[in-house]
């Protein structure tokens, strides 16, 4: 093939999620009401958390940030996905593209990021009770958080400028519904060594470092809770921490899933469905999990349909 330069290259083609044409508005409509759900869940989590003072603690403070993020993440490439399924237009600008790769990868960053932030609270809150208050003081939450988003901007903008600098050849079909990283680098004419030497090295700081944290954080908590000696303790433990370890697993879980896949050479679809279930399926069952398993969302749930209903009356 003819190398051309990537200032040439006006726009890629997506080729989209492996779909029979007469299928096509059967899934556009699962997930356009998926997507809806993810978008209103995680609204109502951020309404719930701002309305009710009895959240305004560290864990619900992450909590919001990881609604707002996972209302970010699926709207990267959801909308796009659904467009191109109804208007069969599968193209998108080169500008596009990069721009949907650098949010996609800014947004995938802060949510593990966050999850971390999150599993140091359990720890904290578990095993030093007394000092939680102390320790989880709102600087430090800002600092994580501010941390969070600083790291997860560097890593994405470095991933951009260096793709910005290879060159492309006449291909341009991206066999996948967004534009991935890893898809777009096959598509390079260029050497992409440095390209995934940095991949390396960014997915050891947002994917194994975060996931090693959490583990080990959970890991002292599992000591702690066996160390209680009575049954309502132990209950009580496990209850504040379940929705966290229930997001925890279903994120990373894909995540892993989609790697371990492509590892052993399966198709290129399987990777396709293994990337739709965390960009639209996690984000969506996340407000379900925090709603379900955690007493005190219920209870402010509660109090904002009783409020409501107060003032129709």
């Amino acid at each position: 093939m003819r190398p051309e330069n990537q200032s040439h290259m006006s726009e890629f083609l997506l080729l989209g999620l492996p779909i029979c044409p007469e299928q096509q508005g059967m899934f556009f409509a699962l997930f356009l009401s998926m997507y809806l759900t993810t978008v209103l869940g995680n609204l109502l989590i951020l309404l719930l958390i701002r309305l009710d003072p009895r959240l305004h603690t560290p864990m619900y403070f992450f909590l919001s940030h990881l609604a707002f993020t996972d209302i970010s993440f699926s709207s990267v490439t959801v909308p796009k996905m659904l467009i191109n399924m109804q208007t069969q237009d599968q193209s998108i600008p080169y500008a596009g593209c990069i721009a949907q790769m650098y949010f996609f990868l800014l947004f995938g960053c802060i949510d593990n990021l966050l999850l971390v932030a999150m599993a140091y609270d359990r720890y904290v809150a578990i095993c030093h009770p007394l000092h939680y208050t102390t320790i989880m003081r709102e600087g430090l939450c800002m600092f994580l958080l501010a941390g969070s988003c600083l790291l997860s901007c560097v890593i994405a903008l470095s991933h951009t400028i260096l793709l910005a600098q290879l060159s492309f050849c006449e291909d341009n079909i991206i066999p996948h519904f967004f534009c991935d990283l890893a898809a777009l680098l096959k598509l390079s004419c260029s050497d992409t060594s440095v390209n995934e030497l940095v991949i390396f090295t960014a997915g050891t700081a947002v994917v194994i470092l975060p996931l090693s944290g959490i583990l080990v954080s959970y890991g002292l908590i599992g000591v702690s809770i066996l160390r209680v000696p009575s049954t309502k303790g132990i209950c009580k433990a496990l209850s504040t921490c379940g929705s966290h370890l229930s997001v925890m697993s279903l994120f990373y879980g894909t995540i892993m899933a989609l790697y371990f896949s492509t590892s052993s050479g399966k198709s290129k679809d399987k990777d396709m469905i293994a990337s739709l279930m965390y960009t639209l399926v996690t984000p969506m069952l996340n407000p379900f999990i925090y709603s379900l398993r955690n007493r005190d969302m219920k209870l402010a749930l509660g109090f904002l349909f009783k409020s409501n209903n107060l003032l129709i009356k």
